[in-house]
């Protein structure tokens, strides 16, 4: 069975740092795309930012560039978020998402983990 799992979700306070970690099992996901999506309630699942099979591209959403930065080591099966200077609006269950071709549309997205909360206080 093909799976994605994410953890490192928590309650954290303005300003501070957290890193989500993203651990693939049942195939390899050498040669995909790798991203993390968000969604808080009532609102659709916003893109966040995607890494190239190889790390060597990375895109990601104005709310989080410079705050955000994706990595991935394809030897562990991993994908990895560190959030920076974290804010209350980036509240929301954060999901991680694989895909051959990448790109910022969560329909694209083959394959997906069941989310971990990130929650941010003020």
């Amino acid at each position: 069975q093909v799976q994605l799992t994410e953890s490192g979700g928590g309650l954290v306070q303005a300003g501070e740092s957290l890193t989500l970690s993203c651990t693939a099992s049942g195939r390899s996901f050498v040669g995909y795309a790798m991203a993390w999506f968000r969604q808080v309630p009532g609102k659709e699942r916003e893109f966040v930012g995607t890494i190239s099979w190889n790390g060597g591209s990375t895109y990601y959403a104005d709310s989080v560039k410079g705050r955000f930065t994706l990595s991935r080591d394809n030897a562990e099966n991993t994908v990895n978020l560190q959030m920076n200077s974290l804010k209350p609006e980036d509240t929301a269950v954060y999901y991680c998402a694989a895909d051959q071709y990448g790109g910022s549309r969560a329909t694209e997205y083959e394959y997906w983990g069941q989310g971990t909360q990130v929650t941010v206080s003020s």
